[in-house]
């Protein structure tokens, strides 16, 4: 069945924020660069991690909005150096921008540099169980 077809549905009121979300989750997907892992690590938690050789942490920025994880890196061409004559050049050197959509209560917990590699730790805390009673009233 055919992602719109299924949202369209009338017995699927106030959907549009998951259809949103299923239109962001299939464009992020779309994106290739820098190569990234996704790793569970037990209880909740998981860490992205993206290969960015080359990247200080000046380069990088890590925002969330709107459950929107986004990991972009801008390199200043001005520091590429004008007599540097590459015979093979398989390193990237270009800015990027990685998106992930994060599930309902994922929380990003920090990142962290490491060797050529961006590791984001995320965590899902657990949810307070929260039983609010509805007053009945009475008619006439």
């Amino acid at each position: 069945m055919n992602r719109s077809l299924l949202f369209d549905s009338p017995f699927l009121l106030g959907f549009e924020h998951t259809r949103a979300l299923a239109e962001r989750a299939a464009k992020a997907a779309a994106e290739s660069y820098p190569p990234y892992n996704v790793e569970d690590r037990g209880g909740g938690d998981l860490r992205i991690t993206l290969a960015v050789a080359g990247f200080t942490p000046d380069q990088l920025q890590v925002t969330v909005e709107d459950r929107q994880l986004v990991v972009a890196g801008k390199r200043d061409d001005a520091q590429a150096k004008t007599e540097d004559a590459y015979l093979h050049r398989g390193i990237a050197a270009r800015g990027f921008v990685r998106s992930f959509v994060l599930a309902d209560g994922m929380e990003v917990r920090g990142c962290v540099l490491e060797h050529g590699l961006l590791h984001i730790e995320l965590f899902r805390p657990e949810p307070e169980r929260l039983v609010r009673r509805i007053p009945i009233r009475t008619a006439g």
